[in-house]
């Protein structure tokens, strides 16, 4: 099972949100910046956790990115399956489509074991991925001082 780029990078925003709490917030360029992503790709990320209430972003002055109690408390799991939306690990049907679709038994196997994928991050919270050694990390490279 793969992640698809977007679903990676939201879940390293959030976790970079994560561990914001007591500085100014840090705005999407800031974010891009410490994950190393297009700001246009981070800021797709950003409206996207927006529309889904993990991410509150304010403009101006004051403004910035902060995490909702619901984007600290989310799930891994369920957030990959939200930021993958629906589909096959393979592609049966598409352009050309696979001869044994009719009897196959691999898609079945496969869907299962994709959902045992969701399944063993859905005990996981954003909040639980910042723990030590990550948070401090995070931090480091957010440029700001870490504080003890």
């Amino acid at each position: 099972m793969r992640l698809t780029r977007f679903t990676d990078v939201a879940l390293r925003v959030l976790m970079r949100l994560a561990v914001a709490e007591g500085e100014d917030p840090p705005t999407t360029r800031d974010v891009a910046a410490a994950m190393q992503v297009p700001y246009t790709h981070a800021a797709k990320i950003v409206a996207r956790l927006q529309h889904l209430g993990l991410v509150e972003a304010r403009r101006g002055r004051g403004g910035g990115l902060t995490l909702t109690g619901a984007g600290r408390s989310a799930s891994v799991g369920s957030l990959a399956r939200e930021l993958e939306g629906p589909g096959d690990v393979v592609e049966c049907e598409g352009s050309t489509p696979c001869p044994l679709r009719s009897a196959c038994r691999l898609r079945a196997a496969l869907r299962d074991a994709q959902e045992a994928f969701y399944a063993s991050l859905d005990e996981v919270t954003i909040a639980d991925l910042v723990t030590a050694p990550t948070g401090p990390l995070l931090i480091a490279i957010s440029g700001r001082p870490a504080t003890d």
